[in-house]
């Protein structure tokens, strides 16, 4: 029996449904990394979340030209590191790094970054419990009997040392590993809680209790009066928190700690500014057996390198992070042309490629305290995984239940346009992940579950209208493309509506809160796909088959019965007007 007249229609948009399913997924399994896993937030995978809130010395209010740029550098920094699957993004003041997984250690070495220096060493004395021992240096660049000397060493590129510098070898019983191997700075990381800070003196605002510290750190520790200097020395502890951390100023010397808290260090100004520093690696050096970190300056470093090596041959440069000494090697031959420099000590594998990443990528145009951190085990995520999918399928299933109990087998039609949309955006949040870093989580899930209640009530809107035609005393045939006319007007405002709010609620919300907004963003947009494409052809399909015109199918023989006792009513009324 050839099809009745229109029904083609019906039949092309379902194809047009059919064909763009079939794109999502071609480019789900044929395309980028050919999971078909969605990207998951760490509150469903477990891993970690850091937010670090920028820092400047007078207390004001960071660009967003710093805070994009600082974004990048961190950016390549992690993937220098390796870590897989980690993000670093801008919200309002602050940049929240989150890195999955159990390694909550990256994240700690991410928390790290921030100003380079590379400064000329005065003099350096051992710390002992965090402070200055009763030994001070007395030539600058060397240790003196009792101190334990950095023990890494700057050689020309691919040069080879005949024999190490007397005064830069230290024996096995005493040596100490390279600064790079060390810790990095005490900051309050992913195990710990952040704690809140003391209520400032003075009646000051945090954030000039903080300029207030800065300026006093300033004033002791970056003083050229030699007599300030040495009391800056004996006053340092190395375990208490540095308020001048990254916000020390490069023109003036410096007094500091190692990032290992072992030694103390009065430094000269900033020679060479870390953004001078076009490239680090680290290898092997097969000769030496011994792993190295190469260095490559930029034109206008490699100049100021030379200047800087040739004046302080067999004597000691620092690599200052975030006011810190990461490395202090000694220069062992000079002026080192090329802009090209080897650093060799006593690193191991892992240390060399830490070192390497932060002096190619440490040098931040911001210096940055850690405001809040998170950490979710991957048991804890994979548990609230598991609760946000059981949400999700009750949900489905009270509103199929519903659906079937009101609308008997009509309720099939809804259950398929809902499972057609379902499987639309399982597609495209795959996708999204790969294309535009989306990650699944909690909240995301929340507003999935809800966009499962706005199609559902897009078929309410729609079934109801039916009814009402169908009161009116038209067949079910008829009442379904009228109740569509009307159906759209209404379900089109509600979705704009909810477009609307969720559009506001991602612009103006931070964190978590956005994943919310976007996919209640986006089941909203494809509802409205799924009720043309889908909801509304299979209805009108269905009201040109007998089938589902009975009133036992279709559950409309009530609705029905109340047509035929109002045109009943509506004759009786006509034949006692006569």
């Amino acid at each position: 029996m050839p099809p009745s007249q229109g029904s083609a229609h019906p039949l092309r948009l379902l194809g047009v449904y059919a064909v763009l399913l079939a794109v999502i997924y071609a480019l789900v399994f044929f395309a980028g990394d050919h999971s078909p896993t969605p990207k998951l937030g760490i509150d469903l995978q477990g891993g970690t979340r850091v937010t670090l809130t920028a820092r400047t010395p007078d207390g004001s209010k960071p660009s967003q030209d710093s805070l994009r740029r600082a974004q990048t550098i961190i950016e390549n920094r992690v993937n220098g590191l390796g870590v897989s699957g980690s993000e670093v993004v801008i919200d309002g003041d602050n940049l929240v790094i989150t890195v999955p997984g159990d390694d909550g250690g990256q994240a700690k070495a991410l928390a790290t970054t921030a100003k380079l220096y590379i400064r000329p060493v005065l003099s350096a004395v051992p710390a002992v419990g965090g402070k200055a021992s009763s030994q001070t240096s007395g030539t600058a660049g060397t240790a003196t009997p009792g101190t334990v000397p950095d023990t890494t060493q700057l050689n020309p590129d691919g040069a080879v040392p005949t024999q190490p510098a007397p005064t830069t070898e230290a024996t096995p019983t005493t040596e100490s590993a390279p600064a790079a191997e060390s810790t990095p700075q005490p900051r309050v990381f992913p195990a710990q809680a952040p704690t809140s800070p003391p209520a400032p003196p003075g009646g000051l605002t945090p954030q000039e209790q903080a300029k207030k510290e800065i300026a006093d750190a300033k004033a002791t520790r970056q003083s050229a009066d030699p007599a300030v200097q040495q009391a800056a020395i004996a006053a340092m502890d190395c375990n208490k928190s540095d308020p001048l951390a990254g916000n020390d100023d490069p023109n003036l010397p410096l007094v500091t700690c190692s990032t290992d808290g072992k030694e103390i260090f009065l430094l000269d100004k900033s020679r060479i500014d870390g953004q001078e520093i076009k490239n680090a690696t680290s290898g092997l050096n097969q000769q030496q057996a011994r792993h190295e970190v190469n260095l490559e300056f930029k034109s206008g470093g490699s100049d100021a390198w030379a200047s800087l090596t040739g004046e302080y041959i067999n004597k000691r440069v620092a690599f200052v992070l975030d006011s810190k000494v990461v490395s202090a090697p000694v220069v062992q031959s000079g002026p080192q042309q090329g802009g090209r420099t080897t650093i060799s000590g006593s690193f191991t594998a892992a240390s060399a490629k830490e070192l390497a990443n932060t002096l190619k990528y440490g040098s931040l145009p911001l210096s940055f305290q850690t405001s809040e951190a998170e950490t979710v085990s991957a048991t804890l995520g994979l548990s609230s995984l598991r609760a946000g999918l059981l949400a999700g399928a009750i949900g489905l299933a009270v509103v199929l239940l519903y659906c079937l109990l009101y609308y008997r087998m009509l309720g099939f039609l809804a259950g398929f346009s809902l499972i057609a949309s379902g499987v639309a955006v399982y597609g495209i949040i795959v996708l999204l992940g790969r294309w535009i870093g989306f990650t699944l989580d909690l909240a995301g899930i929340a507003g999935l579950i809800i966009g499962i209640g706005l199609t559902a009530d897009s078929f309410v809107v729609f079934f109801e209208r039916i009814k009402d035609e169908m009161r009116e005393g038209r067949s079910f045939r008829s009442a379904v493309p009228r109740g569509w006319q009307r159906a759209q007007r209404t379900n089109l405002s509600g979705k704009t509506v909810s477009l609307i709010a969720s559009v506001v609620l991602y612009i103006l919300a931070a964190g978590q809160v956005k994943g919310f907004a976007f996919t209640l963003g986006i089941t909203t947009v494809l509802d409205v796909i799924v009720l043309y494409l889908v909801t509304a052809p299979l209805m009108m399909l269905a009201s040109r088959s007998s089938f589902w015109a009975k009133p036992s199918v279709n559950g409309l023989g009530a609705i029905q019965e109340v047509a035929r006792e109002r045109r009943a009513g509506e004759a009786l009324v006509k034949e006692t007007a006569r």
